[in-house]
């Protein structure tokens, strides 16, 4: 995100970091303008950067335990998988510590190695990417993986319609994105219910180890090959749930990806974005940085041709 979240200053990062990694000696953290969804922090030692923080808001797609999970199941991927950039575990081994009611923080190593890219697959990363699903893909699921869900549920368009019957007043963005899902509250009710109707199918297919971002926003290229990171979203779930960014880039998936199944998780994409982004623009927003990436990216979801 590019703004601290609020309640959270990096004095509190520091300490929790000093509290569940006690035995590595850092001295600052500063936040970092980057990602969204997720807060991030830089943890310093005193020769320089030693940490990259990731803190996690609990309630929307996990609560303690499932995302315990699934920073567990990749620090178990890690020993096999050499691309997975997994979770440092704190002194008692968790991949996670505690920061307060409602967030989990996690380090990973710090390095300068740049992102790939903002989002799309370039065709410079699409071998690359291809060769780290297919291996993803075929190894033995971790113990502790959590399970591939539908993320919105079928009332989502209901849902929609009593918000937007009242004024969301509480910030400089809420009346523009209230017009935005009324006027497509109707298109909201139809990919709602292709949405759970593939949803169906995809209980009959073979089930994989998942990233389910693997997008280039995701991947840091080291010089001896690239790394997947955000491991937060890793499930147990049909292959079809990590191949949208290469069938998109062209690449030829073998064997051939369920069509039906690759339309479900850009329904799924789609839907979850629009719920998460009309809960933000109906209640108290500021109008910052993070809420114009949001409106932007809610006016894309809305309005984006379908797969």
């Amino acid at each position: 995100m590019r703004e601290p979240p609020e309640g959270l200053d990096d004095a509190a990062v520091l300490a929790a970091v000093q509290r569940h990694w006690p035995r590595e000696p850092v001295v600052a953290a500063t936040h970092l303008p980057v990602g969204f969804g997720a807060h991030h922090w830089r943890i310093d030692a005193v020769d320089g950067p030693r940490w990259f923080a990731t803190v996690d808001t609990l309630g929307v797609h996990h609560d303690a335990r499932s995302l315990t999970d699934a920073y567990a199941a990749a620090t178990v991927l890690a020993r096999t998988l050499p691309f997975v950039w997994a979770p440092v575990p704190t002194t008692n081994g968790a991949p996670c510590g505690a920061l307060g009611p409602d967030r989990l923080l996690s380090l990973t190593p710090w390095t300068d190695a740049p992102v790939a890219g903002d989002g799309p697959l370039t065709p410079d990363l699409v071998a690359g990417t291809a060769a780290m699903l297919t291996a993803l893909h075929a190894t033995t699921p971790p113990s502790r993986l959590p399970r591939w869900r539908p993320r919105v549920g079928p009332d989502l368009a209901d849902r929609l319609s009593r918000l937007v019957d009242r004024r969301w007043d509480g910030g400089p963005h809420g009346t523009e994105a209230r017009t935005l899902v009324a006027d497509r509250v109707h298109a909201i009710a139809g990919w709602t219910e292709r949405y759970h109707a593939l949803a169906d199918v995809a209980r009959g297919a073979d089930w994989v180890v998942t990233h389910g971002e693997p997008h280039s926003a995701n991947q840091l290229l080291l010089p001896d090959g690239p790394r997947l990171v955000d491991w937060e979203s890793v499930a147990l779930a049909p292959r079809e749930r990590d191949l949208g960014g290469l069938v998109a880039a062209g690449h030829p998936v073998e064997p051939p990806p369920d069509p039906e199944l690759l339309a479900m998780y850009d329904l799924e994409w789609r839907l979850d974005e629009i719920s998460q982004y009309a809960d933000r623009f109906a209640g108290a927003h500021t109008g910052d940085a993070d809420d114009r990436i949001a409106l932007d990216g809610l006016r894309h979801e809305l309005t984006r041709p379908e797969a």
